[in-house]
């Protein structure tokens, strides 16, 4: 078996905490990912199926 090195375990079992900034930012980016794929249907309703 391989041994893995202290690096390879401390990036896993130690992660860094993440800053405000990270979080708004995922956070922004899921919102905008919902708001399109509502604007993403409303267009296919209104110009493919009507």
């Amino acid at each position: 078996m391989k041994q893995s090195s202290h690096k390879e375990e401390s990036m896993f079992y130690n992660p860094e905490p993440w800053e405000a900034w990270e979080t708004k930012l995922v956070a922004g980016s899921i919102i905008i990912a919902i708001i399109s794929l509502f604007i993403l249907a409303v267009l296919i309703n209104w110009l493919i199926l009507s």
